[in-house]
């Protein structure tokens, strides 16, 4: 038992599985912060245009 884990200890082929899943949530995690930041401009612009496009006086 004791062999296993010094062995199970030693062994690092994990570690670059453990990095690749934290890159990839930091990945998601900006590109979800990214698309946060587009609606919210996105649809001020839509606000603001409706409301210039409200305002005029077409006759």
């Amino acid at each position: 038992m004791k062999r296993f884990l010094t062995k199970f200890r030693a062994d690092t082929s994990g570690a670059v599985t453990v990095d690749w899943v934290v890159l990839c949530a930091a990945v998601v995690g900006l590109a979800v912060a990214a698309i946060s930041s587009i609606q919210t401009g996105t649809s001020d612009l839509g606000d603001s245009i409706w409301a210039y496009t409200t305002s005029l006086d077409f006759f």
